[in-house]
């Protein structure tokens, strides 16, 4: 049952994310901020699949054991992946509240970012085991966590200096998803039913991603 429910999830997730970036991207009109919206959401699925197939083709056959190297080498891209989202994210930001300057601002993405993907190529990872160690889990998440929550302030403030209603709820997207993330890398391993929040932090993306396509939506609808 667990198999089925988490493949079907895994396989309406990919599908949406995916399918709503490119459609971004094909209907952005030469808007930046769209287009940017559009290709974060393709990141976001096209990192994801590289660890969610795997996982699902574990679940449905031998199990997730037999499948080490697959799934390590997965989480391995998606962390890539997601730190790339966040930067996308950003520059979303900046267009949207049309932001010129703020140097010391990008200047934090791009360290911290960095950071992040530096510690993820780390050997001490040991992503492509069974048994890839807490404290690496904690060290490359720290600046990653540090990164959302930049992300998280920023939109928070411009959406509610700029009245933005469309893009209200986008700083609380990114607090629910780290919010159920952090608990799975802390006792994951230990506690296997805290694996389960990873669903719920994905439905948080997937509301990242349908509030910039009902953005765009909206705002085109307006032009018309």
């Amino acid at each position: 049952m667990r198999a089925i429910f988490e493949t079907l999830f895994d396989i309406f997730y990919l599908l949406t994310v995916l399918s709503v970036g490119i459609r971004m991207i094909r209907n952005s009109k030469g808007s930046a901020q769209f287009q940017l919206f559009g290709w974060m959401a393709v990141v976001l699925g096209a990192g994801d699949s590289f660890h969610l197939v795997p996982r699902a083709l574990a679940l449905c056959t031998t199990g997730l054991d037999s499948y080490a190297f697959q799934l390590g080498l997965g989480k391995w891209i998606t962390s890539v992946t997601m730190t790339v989202f966040y930067v996308l994210l950003y520059y979303v930001w900046r267009q949207r509240y049309h932001i010129h300057g703020q140097k010391a601002v990008t200047l934090a993405v791009y360290t911290l970012s960095a950071a992040r993907v530096i510690l993820c190529m780390m050997p001490q990872n040991q992503w492509l085991t069974n048994h890839s160690p807490l404290s690496w889990g904690i060290y490359r998440n720290l600046p990653f966590a540090l990164l959302g929550l930049l992300v998280i302030v920023l939109f928070y403030r411009s959406a509610k200096e700029n009245h933005d209603t469309a893009f209200r709820w986008m700083w609380l997207t990114i607090v629910l998803s780290f919010g159920f993330y952090i608990p799975v890398v802390l006792w994951g391993d230990v506690i296997p039913v805290i694996g389960l929040l990873m669903i719920p932090k994905t439905c948080a993306y997937v509301w990242t991603v349908l509030i910039g396509y009902a953005a765009m939506k909206a705002e085109y609808k307006k032009e018309n």
